[in-house]
């Protein structure tokens, strides 16, 4: 440990309350740069290994057919032998994963879990799955956030927020949008709004896009889309736009859910070799609908008045997206998500195009098409209308770009109701997301904040030494006792108060580590409605910090979470 003994206590206990602080934004700045560095180091490598066969990045459709081929299937053999040596235990990883671990377990991710992302997408998204670097870059980020809070050995409730630190710093480096960032951590992975946690998360976004632009510069996945001012008359038929992009949504998180229930029981090394298999089948006959989002954009835009082949490239790209993220190929959805997005409003684009005589309306169609088809499938409206707004540079483009939202939103859900892709996920894994409404408020308060020192503490001590210091302490004071057996509340027995027998009342106190939050006082209490814990340092394994009293749970949840 870096920090002298009575920094950290300072720095711990300073963390453990839910408040805006200068430790926490500094933290921030740390978390979000390490998770931007290695988000850095994630897409340059796949860049690096796609440069030996590839004139353009995420282009397949340049190189021999063999190769569209072998691709896949090598990408499923290296994963599968990846996964052998880590263990099939630990393959759950993306976005879902990550939003899973947030509310049970802080933000904390498995080492494992995190090698087998990280080399698994790269894995992947060299090779040609229709599979996006967002989900890798959360699980990164976070894994990466999360470790400097767990060295620092920091109370939990400042890790989580770390976490959607290294989130949103990791979304900020890999797509170059800080503020679209932002809001997806807030709606989508902590799903709160609480300004504690905005300003630190909002400080890492801003360090994962300065150093990506540092490195890639200032261009991103829409920039070559031209985006222009659209009048009114376009509006009616953004509504329809709009609903059609929201049944189009339903269709494609119920496919991946279909494919992720049908392949329940299949052992990934089988997923991975069908997956491998219809990919550079479908791969042999179009090309252009191999790899993440950029290539589909490319073609949007190289192509926009070529409606069979724009029609092509997105049948075949809706398909392999479904194929890879239903058979847990290492990735994302969100980045094939953008592509079959920007593909869908080019082709609704041609109608109007071909009315006006303009067919410059192809960019702006594209943005909307991506920005409604984000909103339905991931139900984060907010996050793309935030993205759309960044990624195009153009005000313009808002009031239509919130229209196709709205519809887009609306529709998949009153009329299909249809679920976040994540949500599905999760559902089908019986991974919990949700806390109880106690638990939600009492995660953001660390046990440090609430320590209770009103006791005295004995050693070995006998019955008569006991009663002695019954006897004389305040009535307010706990008399705690370490004994070899462990540590004993002792009091008298009130049910012996009208007998002429004294005798005293022994309760077993419970010991938590000083980095819990008062959610696991609360887990530990609430059978009995009563009693306390102590908090312990394990560094300091014999020096009680202090204790938390049952009333002390009670209070937070009924009186003061106008604090929270």
């Amino acid at each position: 440990m870096l920090l002298p003994r009575d920094w950290q206590a300072k720095l711990r206990l300073r963390l453990a309350f839910p408040l805006t602080s200068v430790q926490l934004c500094l933290l921030a700045v740390v978390a979000g740069a390490a998770a931007a560095l290695l988000i850095l180091l994630f897409r340059l490598t796949i860049i690096g290994i796609q440069s030996f066969y590839l004139d353009r990045t995420d282009d397949f459709s340049g190189i021999a057919a063999e190769y569209r081929w072998i691709l896949p299937f090598v990408a499923a053999l290296l994963i599968s032998l990846m996964v052998m040596l880590i263990g099939l235990a630990h393959y759950r990883l993306g976005i879902a994963y990550v939003i899973h671990r947030v509310k049970t377990r802080y933000g904390v991710l498995p080492f494992r879990n995190t090698c087998y992302q990280f080399f698994g997408g790269i894995i992947a998204l060299s090779s040609g799955f229709s599979v996006g670097r967002e989900g890798p870059s959360v699980h990164l980020g976070a894994y990466a956030a999360g470790q400097l809070g767990h060295y620092l050995q920091l109370p939990y409730n400042s890790i989580r927020i770390l976490a959607g630190c290294g989130i949103a710093a990791a979304i900020s480096a890999s797509f170059n949008t800080p503020l679209a960032a932002v809001i997806f951590v807030m709606e989508v992975v902590l799903r709160e709004y609480r300004i504690h946690v905005f300003i630190p998360v909002m400080l890492s976004a801003v360090v994962g896009a300065l150093l990506s632009r540092g490195v890639f510069g200032m261009g991103n996945d829409l920039a070559a889309l031209q985006i222009i001012s659209i009048s009114g008359w376009h509006l009616p038929y953004l509504v329809l736009c709009g609903i059609g992009i929201g049944a189009a949504a339903y269709g494609f998180n119920q496919s991946i859910y279909w494919l992720l229930k049908l392949s329940r029981g299949w052992h990934l090394a089988v997923k991975l070799l069908v997956a491998a298999a219809l990919t550079a089948a479908v791969g042999h006959l179009i090309p252009q609908a191999l790899g993440a989002e950029t290539g589909a954009i490319f073609y949007s835009v190289t192509a926009a008045d070529q409606f069979w082949l724009l029609l092509g490239i997105l049948l075949a790209k809706f398909l392999l997206t479904v194929v890879a993220v239903g058979l847990a190929v290492p990735g994302g959805a969100v980045g094939p998500v953008f592509g079959i997005g920007v593909l869908m409003g080019t082709i609704l684009s041609m109608l109007p195009s071909w009315l006006a005589d303009a067919p410059e309306f192809a960019g702006t169609y594209g943005a909307l098409g991506m920005a409604g088809f984000m909103a339905a499938t991931l139900h984060a409206p907010l996050a793309a209308l935030v993205a759309v707004m960044e990624l195009s540079y153009n005000p313009d483009v808002i009031v239509p770009a919130m229209l196709v939202i709205i519809c887009a939103y609306v529709t998949t859900v009153q009329l299909f109701k249809n679920k976040s892709i994540f949500v599905l996920q999760l559902e089908l894994q019986q991974l919990p997301y949700k806390l109880a409404p106690a638990d939600d408020v009492l995660q953001k308060v660390g046990v440090l904040a609430m320590l209770d020192k009103n006791y005295l503490l004995l050693h070995n001590a006998s019955d008569q030494d006991i009663q002695a210091v019954l006897d004389q302490k305040e009535p307010q004071q706990l008399l705690l006792v370490q004994s070899q057996q462990g540590l004993d509340w002792l009091d008298y027995d009130l049910t012996t108060a009208m007998t002429e027998q004294t005798a005293l009342k022994r309760d077993t106190v419970q010991k938590l580590d000083h980095q819990a939050t008062m959610a696991d006082v609360h887990a530990v209490l609430d059978e009995q409605k009563g009693g306390l814990v102590a908090i312990y340092d394990p560094a300091q394994a014999e020096s009680l910090l202090g204790i938390i009293r049952w009333e002390q749970v009670r209070v937070l949840l009924t009186k003061e979470n106008n604090l929270i």
